[in-house]
């Protein structure tokens, strides 16, 4: 038994009781004993190697006294790099270049290492059947080897030898051209026992087209066990923490059992601090799915699916506009929890989570038509009770419908509407007109009448009449004045307005570039519609065009009678060779921050001819960093008529203005007693005690003890702001007196400049210019991203394309 190696499966280690096999051989320097089957031991009296042929060298093996056998381990074999097989028939020990080392034969009940059986590379050499099928399936153009082998066995091809089947073949070729993702185990089972145990959400977008309240994406959560699901909108991704936060407190206040978990995948707005720190504060594991691997959090990509589908579907229907995607998401979130059934368990999501049944009688079709009871305090007998609206879903917080008014173009909630479901309607007739269809023009189709100005009162028969409207508009009054019937069937000839819209324009009455594509989407906030009513919606080509609308009229008599308070001008003969100079109206919609007309001074032409203070753009940021160190609240006054304070010296005439001349002094000219430009702010301010800056000649300070006030002046409008309240209120109600001042509150819009003054500091930023840029060149709808274009994008010039002024852009 000496010169017998046994292959031992439950020895721990290589041993021999024999000394002559061992080609090197350590003393032991502690006791170390070896616990044989019988419960005997033997002491272990070294450590060596031992050489069993020039393929097979055992390393580490024990030298135990009164051991009778030689053993070979065989998980110290495996620890070494070689690979033991154990066949039928065929047994051996291989290396890690999977050589033949040495076969096992059978010896009794076990096997011994057959040393005379050492592999040589020759057995390279022996055809193999693996050989003859991996030959065909490369001249096939790595044909699947199933199919090989199934079309060889067939013999319907020629040439092609008998293949045989082999188990584990692998070629490289196929695994780099044909890989494909494994398929993911269906789950069989719910995994949670309970609702609000864990949490799967995941965010969709961005949309195409934003949603009417200006949202790109949605964060879509859903319960795991009810398969509950709750939808929230966002205009950045970086908001998904903040609705999350708040539906888990919700959650853990609603539910006596403790939320367990919280699952995402790997984007940056569930990946960050804040969601860490929240779970870590509140004890919730947050599990991640592996990159690039979505059916890892698949119950909530699956419920994306549906709710998208739901809500298209929807919108096809009525050709409901694209904006109103996310009223059609939430509508179909809030049917969807109603209706579908939570596999294995075959109740709804609604009862799972509430214990009840839900009910769908109050359900109606999205997009339908319906009526809202109006309920102002005072009304007119004849005056309609109701508004059209269109019905755009549920509310959720309230037990309310969600409606659309056409009138107002706002959503309101309504509890109880009239709907009319039609046989039209349900087969989907549009009620929206798509983007090529005819423009909802209000009243834009009734003649424009002019409001018949006012008369002033002149004191002096010097100065002559007021200057009327001109014969034009006369015309168009007396047109406008109709009269009532006095007999109920009495027929009149006078022109009625009409509501018919005028399909056909001639290109020279037409205002804009008539090439330019109009769309819906192009439309402006809902804001600007209900701002619009109020003031004039078009810009005047000439002034023959601006009196044709009330809105311009109005300004332009309010214009001429600030030149009356202010003694601007007098009306005069004019004198030998006298020329006066000519007049002329130039009419600009000045818009603030959101589109809105208001007060707000915009840099224009011919700024560099005036001699009016202007603070350069540095000095103003630094006046808000100095505003924001000490913490004061930035005013803005804007002075009406601010070309009307300075007197001339010359004898200056000017015609009358076009379109206003005097009926009974046609002739006569006006003499200017004021200057048409400059206002006299410097030296009102000098005289009330305030110190003109060394440097900025803009800038200027009052101070009364210890309370300062710092006043900014740029052509007509006035910052201002301080450290005493009564003294900021005192130089306004001062400068009210002395001018005609429009207090505008506290600065939101300076210079093209959008300022937020808060608790935390003043932010300045400059998102209208940015939308007003996107507009110009028709970019308004573009996807926003946050990085536009690669980082290490090269750009070339294109030698041969059209040469375009830079500074456009």
């Amino acid at each position: 038994m000496e010169d017998v190696w046994i292959m031992d499966s439950g020895c721990s280690r290589h041993m021999t009781g024999h000394r002559k096999w061992f080609s090197s051989l350590n003393p032991m320097s502690t006791k170390e004993y070896i616990t044989f089957g019988d419960n005997g031991q033997g002491k272990v009296m070294g450590i060596g190697s031992v050489l069993l042929s020039a393929k097979l060298s055992l390393r580490e093996v024990a030298f135990v006294r009164n051991l009778g056998f030689n053993l070979v381990s065989v998980s110290q074999l495996l620890d070494e790099g070689f690979e033991v097989h154990f066949k039928k028939g065929a047994c051996h020990v291989l290396n890690a270049e999977e050589t033949l080392v040495c076969s096992l034969l059978p010896f009794g009940q076990v096997f011994r290492v057959d040393l005379t059986s050492v592999s040589s590379p020759a057995r390279c050499l022996v055809a193999s059947p693996s050989a003859d099928i991996c030959k065909w399936h490369r001249r096939l153009g790595h044909l699947s080897f199933d199919l090989l082998v199934r079309l060889s066995s067939m013999g319907l091809i020629r040439g092609l030898a008998k293949l045989k089947a082999e188990k584990d073949l692998v070629c490289h070729p196929c695994r780099h051209g044909k890989m494909v993702s494994a398929s993911h185990t269906p789950v069989s089972q719910v995994m949670t026992t309970y609702p609000s145990e864990l949490l799967h959400m995941d965010t969709v977008g961005p949309a195409r087209v934003a949603s009417v309240g200006g949202k790109w994406y949605v964060l879509v959560v859903v319960d795991d066990f009810s398969c509950f699901s709750w939808i929230f909108f966002l205009e950045f991704k970086d908001e998904a923490f903040s609705f999350v936060r708040d539906l888990v407190l919700k959650l853990r206040n609603e539910s006596h059992k403790a939320m367990r978990a919280i699952r995402s995948d790997n984007g940056g707005e569930f990946r960050n601090s804040r969601f860490e720190n929240f779970c870590r504060d509140l004890g919730l594991e947050h599990q991640f799915s592996s990159p690039y691997t979505p059916p890892q959090n698949g119950v909530v990509e699956c419920k994306n699916r549906p709710l998208v589908e739901m809500a298209r579907t929807m919108l096809d229907e009525h050709r409901t506009p694209r904006s109103f995607w996310a009223e059609a998401v939430n509508t179909a979130c809030y049917i969807a929890n109603r209706i579908f059934l939570r596999a294995f368990l075959g109740k709804t999501s609604y009862e799972l989570r509430f214990g009840r049944q839900p009910s769908v009688k109050h359900l109606r079709p999205f997009g339908c038509r319906c009526f809202v009871l109006k309920k102002a305090g005072h009304m007119d007998k004849f005056e309609c009770r109701c508004l059209d609206g269109i019905f755009l879903g549920y509310s959720l917080s309230l037990r309310a419908f969600r409606v659309w008014i056409l009138e107002t173009r706002r959503t309101m909630l309504c509890t109880t509407p009239a709907f009319e479901l039609s046989s039209d309607d349900e087969e989907g007739t549009p009620i929206f007109e798509d983007e090529e269809g005819a423009i909802d023009v209000g009243d834009a189709g009734i003649p424009a009448q002019a409001a018949a100005p006012a008369p002033s009162t002149i004191s002096s028969e010097d100065k002559g009449p007021l200057p009327t409207v001109s014969s034009s508009l006369s015309r168009l009054q007396a047109q406008a004045e109709v009269g009532p019937a006095e007999d109920a069937g009495e027929v009149t000839s006078e022109i009625v307005p009409s509501r018919q819209v005028q399909r056909d324009h001639p290109p020279h009455r037409m205002i804009g570039d008539i090439h330019q594509r109009v769309t819906r989407s192009s439309v402006a906030s809902l804001a600007f519609f209900s701002h619009s009513a109020f003031v004039a919606s078009f810009e005047p080509r000439d002034v023959s065009h601006a009196l044709s609308d009330p809105n311009w009229v109005n300004a332009m008599h309010e214009e001429l009678e600030n030149f009356e308070r202010n003694h601007v001008w007098d009306l005069v003969e004019p004198p030998p060779n006298c020329r006066p100079m000519g007049t002329k109206w130039v009419f600009k919609n000045k818009q603030g921050e959101n589109g809105m007309v208001g007060f707000c001074q915009k840099e224009g032409i011919d700024y560099e001819e005036t001699f009016t203070p202007v603070a350069r753009l540095e000095a103003i940021r630094i006046l808000l960093a100095f505003a924001a160190s000490k913490g004061f609240k930035r005013q803005q006054m804007d002075v009406k008529s601010a070309f009307l304070n300075g007197y001339t010296e010359e004898e200056v005439y000017v015609r009358q203005p076009p379109g206003f001349e005097s009926a009974k002094f046609q002739d006569r000219v006006y003499k200017l007693r004021k200057a048409l430009y400059g206002l006299k702010l410097k030296s009102f301010l000098l005289k009330s005690g305030f110190v003109m800056g060394s440097v900025d000649k803009t800038l200027f300070l009052l101070s009364r003890g210890r309370d300062t006030l710092i006043v900014q002046i740029y052509v007509d409008d006035i910052i201002f702001g301080g450290s005493s309240h009564a003294l900021v209120s005192s130089f306004a109600e001062q400068m009210s007196r002395e001018f005609e001042m429009s207090l505008m509150g506290e600065l939101q819009f300076f210079l093209g400049l959008q300022i937020k003054q808060g608790p935390e500091g003043i932010f300045v930023h400059q998102a209208k210019y940015t939308k007003d840029i996107l507009k110009k060149f028709d970019m308004g709808d573009s996807k926003p991203m946050t990085t536009p274009m690669s980082t290490n994008t090269a750009l070339d010039a294109d030698e041969d394309g059209e040469a375009v002024y830079q500074k456009e852009f």
